[in-house]
């Protein structure tokens, strides 16, 4: 199975490709896409997409993960990444992806086990976990394989909520109840 992680942005997005087998995963392919920042955001997003596609079109992969929305620092910058990430979001569905979305601390927390790591230890653990040289690349591409990999490596306590929810997967858009939290816990052992 071939997954792909996105690390969205009008003007650079990471992207990367890794088949799962079983054995351990097999990077394919990562790297940047790259628009101008002086170009419109129409083109910005139009190059960034076409690129994708050529790429998705090339690895066939079944699923995708693509880091979740964040608190940008002005409505402005949030709605340009809505932007961004509709556009792969589309892309993606109509060659009949599934998808998720992580948030940063939790691929944080998947790759390096801290959840506040930085950048650089993301980066750094995530080529030591996939046996590749980092080099000098942009941190959106190692994000992209975080996300990937975090994609492709689901942890205990999503699979655990996946089962007391009663669905196959863990639906990344919604948030668990308390009720449900209180439950898991309770079937977990533990007591409230």
């Amino acid at each position: 199975m071939i997954v792909l992680g996105i690390d969205p942005g009008s003007i650079t997005t990471g992207y990367a490709f890794i088949e799962m087998g079983s054995a351990k995963p097999n990077v394919l392919e990562y790297g940047t896409l790259h628009a101008p920042a002086s170009h419109a955001l129409e083109d910005r997003l139009l190059h960034i997409v076409s690129e994708l596609e050529k790429l998705l079109d090339k690895y066939k992969p079944e699923s995708f993960g693509m880091e979740g929305i964040f608190f940008a620092k002005n409505a402005k910058s949030a709605l340009v990444l809505g932007h961004i990430r509709g556009a792969v979001l589309v892309a993606c569905r109509k060659r009949g992806m599934s998808y998720s979305e992580y948030s940063p601390r939790v691929v944080k927390q998947a790759v390096t086990g801290d959840g506040n790591a930085s950048k650089e230890q993301v980066a750094n653990m995530i080529f030591a976990r996939l046996g590749i040289q980092g080099g000098d690349l942009p941190l959106d591409a190692s994000d992209a394989l975080a996300i990937a990999w975090t994609h492709a490596n689901p942890s205990p306590l999503n699979d655990a909520v996946s089962k007391v929810l009663g669905k196959k997967k863990v639906v990344r858009k919604k948030k668990a109840t308390t009720k449900q939290w209180l439950d898991l816990i309770e079937k977990m052992g533990g007591h409230v």
